[in-house]
């Protein structure tokens, strides 16, 4: 299926609605406790239930809009299933707060395997975002992977050691900003390794 072009604002939304919710969801019930076919859940277990089918049904429809889907995305929906149905499945939280963890590991574990081959998997992935000179992908891919490395040993940090509310703040608004703030530091490198497209 063809690539096709749909509005910014839109494509964001449903990038980044699916965390809007959830994180309004959870301020609405967090301190409430349902009873449901004689199990306790808390407010928690529950936004996660409603969490997963949201981000897969936002996955098909920016999948059916734009004709294709990237690679990080579907490994982040599977993730999202696997680790948000365990977390529904054994009523315990922990498994939903590790995800991060598993997704951010599992992009560096990817990048720096193909650096250990020599090339920059980032490219693949991101090249026509960003057209970039080979040296300049390499780089950028060396610094996105320690960079997801960072972000995986912080999620466990702040799960592990901080409460429920300080995990929901730190997954809503750290990770998201420290992703913006990552690529803003880059300029120097994409003005340095930056390409420009001929025109056809």
């Amino acid at each position: 299926m063809a690539e096709k072009e749909i509005n910014p604002g839109l494509k964001m939304a449903l990038e980044l609605g699916p965390i809007g919710v959830f994180f309004a969801a959870y301020l609405l019930v967090r301190d409430k406790v349902f009873q449901i076919g004689g199990t306790e859940y808390e407010g928690f277990i529950l936004v996660t239930a409603g969490f997963v089918p949201l981000i897969l049904v936002t996955t098909g429809i920016l999948w059916k809009l734009t004709g294709k889907i990237a690679k990080m995305q579907v490994v982040t929906a599977v993730l999202v299933t696997v680790f948000g149905g365990l977390t529904v499945w054994l009523n315990d939280d922990r498994f939903f707060k590790m995800k991060p963890t598993m997704i951010y590991a599992l992009f560096a574990g990817v990048l720096g395997f193909g650096l250990l081959r020599g090339q920059s998997y980032l490219q693949y992935v991101m090249e026509g975002m960003m057209p970039l000179q080979p040296e300049g992908w390499m780089k950028l891919t060396r610094r996105m992977a320690a960079f997801f490395v960072g972000l995986a040993v912080a999620n466990e940090v702040v799960w592990r050691t901080m409460s429920t509310d300080a995990w929901v703040n730190f997954k809503t608004f750290g990770l998201t900003f420290a992703v913006f703030a990552f690529f803003l530091t880059q300029g120097s490198l994409f003005q340095k390794y930056g390409t420009e497209e001929e025109d056809s």
